[in-house]
């Protein structure tokens, strides 16, 4: 049995075990299998490679993707350069290599969201792993970036301190915290919203819930939106071409 499966914590709004199970069903790959696995900390990886020697590659989220890092005997250069890893795979010597697929998904939603639109800047709400594939997307396409974060060391504002100017200047935003995520479907990213125009696009890389408050504040302002259907679903397919050697 080839198993697969998904590391971070907490691991409760998670599709992929579902997701993967039934491309394993559709595609007849009955030796396949993909498991949750909440690691209390990323200290307790090791022990989960060692009890399961079949584990042939991880998908890594919230909040370790920075964290793995040491890990790793091999990281790819992409992954790198973006600074964190959402995609392992156990080598046949047993060593460790990191990728990043979530840039995969990046690029997929902003083509989806923006067309042949130009935000001029962006606002990304959130500095952890995923933030960092999201300003190597943007780079990418040379779109200038603010960042705004809990820890004032870590981006341009606070969300107490973001200027409303920021918001109404910045006609792509970016949600790449959890906030909003399942089972906390009420909650969204305090920024103000009164200054979301219809010129403005808002992407949130939360898919559970589907609509999230910060989306739908979005749509009440007549923005347009896209979740993190899209971004999940190609990183996911990637890292599945990365474990079977096919990401060249």
């Amino acid at each position: 049995m080839r198993k697969f499966g998904l590391i971070g914590r907490p691991l409760a709004h998670s599709a992929s075990a579902r997701y993967f199970g039934e491309k394993f069903a559709r595609e007849h790959l009955h030796d396949c299998s993909y498991a949750l696995y909440e690691l209390e900390s990323i200290d307790r990886f090791p022990a989960l490679l060692a009890a399961e020697p079949d584990l042939c590659g991880v998908n890594v989220t919230i909040p370790y993707k920075q964290a793995v890092l040491p890990l790793l005997e091999r990281i790819s250069p992409e992954a790198a350069a973006i600074g964190a890893v959402n995609c392992i795979r156990r080598a046949a010597d047993g060593g460790l290599e990191g990728f990043n697929t979530d840039i995969i998904g990046l690029r997929a939603s902003l083509d989806r969201l923006l067309g042949d639109r130009d935000p001029g800047q962006a606002l990304v709400l959130g500095t952890g792993g995923a933030a960092q594939a999201v300003q190597f997307a943007l780079a990418e396409r040379n779109i200038p970036y603010a960042l705004v974060s809990r820890d004032p060391a870590r981006g341009n504002y606070t969300y107490d301190n973001l200027p409303c100017e920021a918001v109404a200047e910045s006609r792509l935003i970016v949600n790449a915290s959890p906030v909003g995520t399942y089972p906390a479907v009420d909650e969204a990213p305090r920024i103000p919203y009164a200054y979301v125009t219809p010129e403005h696009c808002l992407l949130d890389l939360v898919y559970n819930p589907p609509l999230t408050r910060f989306l739908d504040f979005g749509r009440q302002r007549g923005a347009r939106t896209l979740n993190g259907e899209v971004m999940f679903r190609e990183q996911a397919e990637a890292s599945w071409r990365i474990w079977n050697g096919l990401e060249g």
